[in-house]
């Protein structure tokens, strides 16, 4: 059998705060080209830490990070997407300026950028609303905005930090149907945030489990869906025993998170 592509890889990766606080690793990870990869962790422990390292956000203290077989050095790679919780639509752009904003800072001719941002607002369901501003849409739809917006640079690694937190969890399941539409059509690779044990047995192809401060990696879970999935794979016996798992994994973790809050 032939060995999965690596599409991005951290090595012994650590980070420390203030030469004190100890908040990652060591963390080992191979993200495999085209998968659904979560990462769910008590509160404080270094999930999002993590993600601002293999963005290229921030430097670890010690390990390696790549993207596609290139170090990542403190810059985001051409290439990588981010997409965080707190909505990131500029207010004073419509919803079609805000989609084409990072590619005409990239210079793309404007007759490309129509064609993008025709495609993403139609992919995104936001056609009719292209010239409304974000003040205008639900937190959902202007979560689409942003998730359109990165789409439209063509990214082959896309990174969500908690991208639909701050939604209901009826507009959750239906944003993380559009995210797996989203990922079947592009062929990228996606790593999510999540404290939703729900959200990530859905979405994901595997599921990393992170203990309390300082995070690192105490099981791989790996989910078996097919690709064609969507939001009723909830319904799937198998899908409580994956929740289940992860609980049973992340209950006593938790709990040292909670008792060990304020400390350094």
């Amino acid at each position: 059998m032939t060995a999965p592509q690596i599409s991005a890889s951290l090595s012994g990766v650590t980070r420390v705060f203030n030469g004190k606080l100890h908040a990652l690793g060591p963390v080992d990870l191979d993200l495999r080209q085209g998968e659904f990869f979560s990462i769910v962790g008590p509160s404080g422990c270094g999930k999002s830490t993590l993600l601002d390292i293999a963005a290229g956000l921030s430097l670890p203290t010690e390990g390696r990070v790549s993207f596609e077989g290139k170090p990542v050095t403190g810059t985001v790679p051409e290439g990588v997407g981010i997409v965080f919780q707190d909505d990131a639509s500029f207010p004073w752009l419509t919803v079609r300026d805000n989609i084409a904003f990072g590619l005409r800072r990239a210079g793309v001719d404007g007759a490309e950028i129509s064609r993008r941002v025709d495609f993403a607002v139609e992919f995104m369901g936001l056609k009719d609303f292209g010239g409304a501003h974000p003040s205008q849409l639900s937190g959902g739809m202007r979560q689409r905005v942003c998730i359109a917006r990165t789409l439209v640079m063509r990214p082959r690694l896309f990174l969500l930090d908690e991208p639909f937190g701050a939604l209901d969890q009826q507009t959750r399941l239906l944003m993380g149907d559009e995210l797996l539409r989203l990922w079947r059509e592009t062929h990228a690779t996606v790593l999510l945030i999540t404290h939703s044990l729900d959200e990530a047995a859905m979405l994901s192809d595997r599921i990393g489990v992170m203990s309390s401060r300082p995070g690192r990696f105490i099981d791989i879970v790996e989910t078996g869906w097919p690709r064609e999935r969507d939001s009723r794979i909830a319904s799937d016996p198998a899908f409580g025993r994956v929740t289940a798992r992860l609980w049973d994994k992340l209950r006593s973790e938790s709990m040292k998170a909670m008792a060990s809050d304020g400390k350094p």
